[in-house]
């Protein structure tokens, strides 16, 4: 798996790198959980992964309701594979943040790219960059 930066802003673009896959268990768990974050993440406009009940992620996921956003949200506590998600989810915000480290949760993915945390929402936010990203990637008709 291969994590690039596709423009300046803080977008992350997934990419699966070419090459053979070892046969552990774990490399194919990986690849599977890696599989479905990409399809989740392509197959819907504004997708939360987070965890019931943290308040980061409602905070998160309120922002996007208020400004019209219905997200598909992935509650990481609830899912089977939610600590795998949740390790890959730590692997993207660290590699889209070097120098700061992210909380992998809440991870918003905007258009199939990987948008960051709650900091990166609200900043975006804040200077208004969110509404734009969000019309693009078709979860805004306005």
């Amino acid at each position: 798996m291969k994590v690039t930066n596709s423009q300046p802003s803080s977008l992350v673009v997934m990419e699966r790198a070419s090459g053979s896959v070892t046969a552990t268990t774990m490399a194919t768990k990986l690849e599977t959980v890696y599989e479905r974050v990409h399809h989740l993440a392509n197959a819907n406009a504004v997708v939360v992964f987070s965890v019931s009940g943290c308040c980061m992620g409602h905070v998160a996921k309120q922002l996007l309701v208020g400004l019209g956003v219905g997200p598909t949200v992935v509650d990481l506590d609830r899912e089977t594979a939610g600590m795998e998600i949740h390790a890959l989810l730590y692997r993207l915000a660290a590699a889209g943040n070097e120098q700061q480290q992210q909380q992998p949760v809440p991870a918003i993915f905007v258009g199939g790219k990987f948008l960051g945390g709650i900091e990166t929402l609200i900043a975006c936010h804040i200077n208004g960059t969110l509404v734009p990203l969000l019309k693009d990637a078709g979860a805004l008709w306005l």
